[in-house]
């Protein structure tokens, strides 16, 4: 006797058509983040870019809003990427009602459309904080390089323009000679009406580098002149010391022309070179404030600069502008650490815990152990940290903040940027911490549907 299997008929016709809902299972986090985009978020400055009737009807852009948030919650961040899944994936389907757009009117809209769907950031985190995911008891900050989309390989140093530009100008002045030259004997061979006298690839290749060098180093050294001027009123102010008051060597006059070493990407001259645990990228630094309670990203920023020291202030800032108020705990890595910071911290109703160090193994103090002098806000802090020791709150800031760049970078791969340019690199990664929240959100939303419903 044989075995009786399930039918398997590709040929097999409908009579009535599925629903598209039946696609995927009823909790999938595709129906969540479609139906929050059609229910909840305020689409009002995409939907207002679009004011006339004429031409052929685009995509709803809140399908194609829809799919761009999907998409990134699955590691789907390229347009054609996305095109290919609205095809091939029935998830996306879901999404997107069978729509199927090509990958540049998928690129067009998020160009088109990158600031208002940077927005959405805070549109997520105030759902989140009526869903009781963002209480801002402890609040930990941190950031994480991400590569630009550029080389580091594609960067010069001021040094090496300066070397390069006369002998590239030189060439290419040699080179259009020869082809002069070169025309003029084919002109007499084959007759002046011929093709044959357009300008070789190969010159307009050197001639195009040649101007990028050029742009480049007139960059540089704008901003050294204006580094320079801005640097100029301080130095006259100190030149007013008195001299026998002033200790140490006397500081260097400011520089009109840029470092030698100073360099310039000719892909994004935006990003920067960054040291990373790994070596040097050419990249972002990427920061984020995770509520401990939830992993929510409660308020993001980028910066060019490598160092965080320079973000604590900012990042306060960023919480405050994107909640309404400060958290109660905050805690942060030595990279924060600084007199100034401190100091700024202290002048708020914030509990701090930012390490003074580096963390020895096995030592009790959860915040490192560095070399303060007396009277200083360092040493305070590291009194106060070896006091809390392993169960004090500093604790809570590796498990809060470092899986959060573990699940954008790791879990859903986003370990470089699509866009260049500062301001498009800012609303990209404005975007990345928008979808986690949403993810976040939906998990709550599944564990306790009861409790927590998406309010509008």
């Amino acid at each position: 006797m044989s075995k009786t299997f399930l039918p398997w008929d590709i040929d097999q016709e409908w009579l009535l058509p599925p629903s598209i809902n039946d696609f995927v299972p009823a909790g999938h986090i595709a129906h969540f983040i479609r139906d929050t985009v059609r229910e909840t978020l305020d689409l009002s400055k995409i939907l207002s870019e679009y004011s006339e009737d004429r031409g052929h009807p685009p995509y709803h852009p809140a399908m194609m809003t829809a799919l761009l948030l999907y998409g990134y919650s699955q590691g789907l961040y390229s347009s054609r990427r996305l095109a290919k899944a609205c095809e091939e994936r029935v998830d996306v389907m879901v999404v997107t009602g069978m729509n199927k757009p090509d990958f540049r009117t998928i690129s067009d809209f998020r160009k088109r459309h990158l600031k208002a769907l940077a927005g959405l950031f805070v549109q997520v985190l105030e759902l989140c904080r009526k869903a009781g995911l963002a209480k801002l008891g402890h609040v930990a900050l941190d950031g994480t390089k991400i590569k630009a989309n550029a080389s580091k390989h594609k960067a010069m140093s001021y040094g090496r323009m300066v070397d390069a530009e006369p002998k590239l100008a030189a060439e290419v002045a040699d080179w259009m000679k020869t082809a002069d030259a070169v025309d003029s004997a084919e002109d007499r061979e084959h007759g002046a009406g011929r093709r044959g006298d357009e300008t070789p690839d190969w010159i307009a290749n050197k001639q195009k580098r040649l101007a990028k060098i050029r742009e480049a180093k007139a960059a540089l050294e704008a901003e050294a002149k204006a580094k320079a001027a801005a640097e100029k009123p301080q130095a006259n102010s100190d030149d007013q010391v008195d001299e026998a008051d002033r200790k140490g060597r006397p500081p260097n006059a400011p520089k009109d022309l840029p470092d030698a070493k100073a360099q310039r990407n000719f892909t994004d001259p935006e990003s920067r070179i960054m040291k990373t645990k790994d070596g040097f990228i050419q990249g972002f630094n990427a920061q984020a404030a995770v509520d401990a309670e939830s992993q929510v990203i409660v308020a993001q920023d980028l910066s060019q600069c490598g160092s965080d020291k320079q973000q604590l202030k900012p990042m306060l800032d960023a919480i405050k502008a994107a909640n309404g108020r400060t958290p109660d705990q905050l805690s942060a890595d030595a990279g924060y650490c600084s007199e100034a910071n401190l100091e700024a911290v202290a002048d708020t109703a914030i509990d701090a815990y930012i390490a003074t160090g580096r963390q020895k193994h096995g030592a009790a103090d959860a915040g490192g152990e560095a070399e303060a002098k007396p009277e200083t806000k360092t040493l305070a802090m590291q009194q106060k940290l070896r006091e809390g020791g392993f169960t004090g709150p500093y604790r809570l800031r590796k498990q809060t903040v470092e899986p959060v760049f573990g699940q954008i970078k790791q879990a859903r791969s986003f370990r470089q940027f699509l866009l260049r340019g500062f301001d498009n690199v800012s609303a990209e990664w404005s975007l990345v911490c928008a979808v986690h929240n949403l993810l976040k959100l939906a998990a709550a939303h599944a564990r306790q549907q009861p409790k927590i419903a998406v309010v509008a």
